[in-house]
């Protein structure tokens, strides 16, 4: 695994625990949105599960996902954090915080740090370079 690949593991399941959420939302609505027909016909015996419990047993599943997702988002952050203070140049970490840890876009990194964005790649070039990828992500 690249330096650039470990660093942007956090990113990733960022994203996926966004989408998630955003499935959890999604599921709430059609859980709310849920009625009960009314007809003179008589109903299966058998068809004993509703849409309702459907959706709130997968709304159940997701926000277990996505509890286990967070903890290991922060564990990750915490290694991450660990890998980044261990290279030895401040200006090279702080780029890194920002992109890995903050997820900021590559514009806004070069506004807070006060440097143009061409400068900034090159920057984050050295920076990676200087990384050391722990043996257990290799």
């Amino acid at each position: 695994m690249t330096a650039k690949e470990y660093l942007n593991q956090a990113y990733r399941l960022d994203q996926r625990i966004n989408s998630k959420l955003e499935q959890v939302a999604s599921l709430n609505q059609l859980a709310t949105k849920c009625t009960h027909t009314i007809t003179d016909m008589p109903r299966n015996p058998c068809h004993g599960t509703s849409t309702m419990a459907d959706a709130v047993a997968k709304i159940v599943d997701l926000q277990v996902e996505i509890n286990r997702d967070i903890d290991h988002l922060v564990d990750l952050k915490r290694e991450i954090v660990g890998v980044i203070k261990a290279v030895d140049n401040t200006e090279c970490q702080t780029l890194l915080e920002l992109r890995y840890l903050c997820f900021k876009s590559w514009e806004q990194i070069a506004v807070d740090m006060g440097y143009n964005v061409r400068h900034v790649y090159r920057l984050h070039d050295v920076a990676v370079s200087l990384v050391k990828v722990p043996e257990t992500s290799q």
